[in-house]
């Protein structure tokens, strides 16, 4: 059941924005996101808001007033559908379907902190509602993934349930699907960001346990039935990605598909979302190319005996991303600014944030080692010190029963110190490690700065300095 009632404002978005079935192609023809937005600015700049066009007073003026380039004819048109309205939404209640405007308390804030104007004016869904709110990390990757993707995506899948790390995902077939029904398996939570036929998926046997049980909720910017159309599909994979707190890409192409694009998208558009992807031997090209574009490694050691470090190697990496908007609640009584000492507005019934200051946007600073490691690299770092093992989720090599690094320095130092106890230079150390050169040399830097690594000149090469060592060991045998 619906269960709460459609404000007025909520009421006027759909009269103006929402098919209710129809074909598009039909008059009125609804409202786009960039022509509701016009309005919302409109509505905006006279103090008013979409529920104050239902007056009818006001409709009955609608018609000689001027708004941007929108047909004010047009306009009326679409408000007149109030019997449409009130047929769709007894349909939407059958079904269980639930609606949201931009404006409502349960909008998922971080769509209009991330995407402003992009973040769709209306939304249908089932489902447990306060989900939306709990981010998670996003699990996106190709149709046609082979069995290795697969088994990679149902690891990391289990590991968020037991973890607690909601699933966030776009329900195709594929990767998508895999992961959300992978979690739910396990007795996680899973948002579904749908491209088509919410009212279909709604009903479907695969997530019937879990929307009953309030663990999933499925979301969609398109009218509960419409078809599958690659440009709704295109359009809603920023959403999966705002919604969360992190992404991995499990298999992606290059320079085409779904996938790719709603990466690369991401990466330009959503700083603030670390975006990882799995890098193991036989991953496609398009992971590899996305490393370049600013994407970060997460690779997955099979019978590794370090399965819980997913969320502490997420929560390290979105901790030294900077946020690119500014997390306001926005409420109905609510006008503020965005960007500090940058006079800003958030419309208060609509949710749109307008006068943004855009060089507010930051780079991603990289937070996570680019190692690849192997089973057969579990090995002690130096003769008499703790032993090792590669970290499931990240390839790096932590030492046994020793306390959680503070940071990844700490965590990938054993592995550099491992490397150079013969001298190496810079650009070996980073072929061999497989990070970028810039990388290696800050890592160098504060190793030197600590007297774990000495630095040797003409030529400039790094070694481990085990004299610091050798004392502590000597110290604990009473050693003078």
């Amino acid at each position: 059941m619906l269960n709460h009632v459609l404000s007025p404002n909520t009421q006027g978005i759909l009269l103006l924005c929402a098919s209710f079935g129809q074909n598009r192609q039909m008059e009125p023809q609804p409202l786009t996101l960039g022509e509701y937005n016009s309005l919302a600015s409109w509505l905006l700049e006279n103090e008013m808001n979409p529920g104050d066009l239902l007056n009818p007073t006001f409709k009955n003026r609608l018609s000689k007033i001027c708004i941007g380039k929108l047909n004010s004819d047009r306009l009326v048109a679409l408000l007149e559908r109030g019997v449409m309205l009130g047929l769709a939404v007894e349909k939407w209640t059958n079904q269980g379907l639930w609606v949201l405007g931009r404006g409502d308390s349960h909008y998922p804030k971080r769509l209009k902190q991330r995407l402003r104007h992009s973040a769709p004016a209306i939304l249908y869904g089932i489902g447990n509602i306060e989900l939306l709110s709990e981010g998670g990390l996003a699990v996106v990757g190709s149709r046609d993934v082979d069995e290795e993707g697969l088994g990679y995506t149902q690891r990391v899948a289990q590991s968020c349930a037991e973890q607690g790390i909601q699933v966030v995902s776009g329900g195709a077939r594929g990767v998508d699907q895999a992961a959300m029904l992978a979690v739910l398996e396990a007795g996680g939570t899973a948002v579904g960001v749908l491209a088509d036929s919410l009212s279909k998926a709604a009903v479907a046997g695969k997530y019937r346990a879990g929307i009953k049980e309030g663990r999933l909720a499925l979301v969609s910017a398109v009218d509960p039935g419409a078809s599958f159309n690659a440009g709704n599909a295109m359009g809603r994979n920023k959403y999966i990605y705002a919604v969360a707190d992190y992404a991995l890409v499990v298999s992606s192409s290059v320079g085409k598909g779904g996938t790719w694009a709603g990466a690369t998208e991401a990466l330009e558009r959503i700083k603030d979302v670390p975006i990882f992807v799995r890098m193991q031997e036989n991953v496609p090209e398009g992971n590899r190319q996305l490393l370049k574009k600013g994407a970060k490694p997460l690779s997955v050691i099979p019978a590794s005996s370090l399965m819980g470090r997913l969320r502490t190697w997420l929560e390290a990496a979105t901790s030294e991303v900077k946020p690119t908007t500014a997390e306001v609640e926005v409420t109905d009584s609510e006008v503020a600014d965005v960007v500090a000492n940058k006079p800003s507005v958030v419309e208060p019934s609509t949710g749109v944030i307008f006068h943004v200051n855009e060089s507010a946007t930051s780079e991603v600073k990289p937070t996570t080692a680019e190692v690849e490691v192997t089973d057969s690299e579990v090995a002690d770092v130096v003769a008499n010190k703790p032993s090792v093992v590669a970290d499931s989720f990240t390839g790096m090599l932590l030492p046994v029963n020793q306390p959680s690094p503070k940071d990844i320095y700490e965590a990938v130092l054993p592995f550099i110190l491992n490397h150079l106890e013969q001298p190496k230079d810079a650009i070996s150390l980073a072929e061999s490690l497989d990070v970028r050169k810039g990388q290696v040399e800050d890592w160098l830097n504060r190793a030197v700065k600590e007297g774990k690594v000495r630095k040797t000149k003409k030529p400039v090469t790094y070694v481990a300095n085990k004299q610091p060592i050798l004392l502590s060991l000597l110290e604990k045998k009473g050693v003078t």
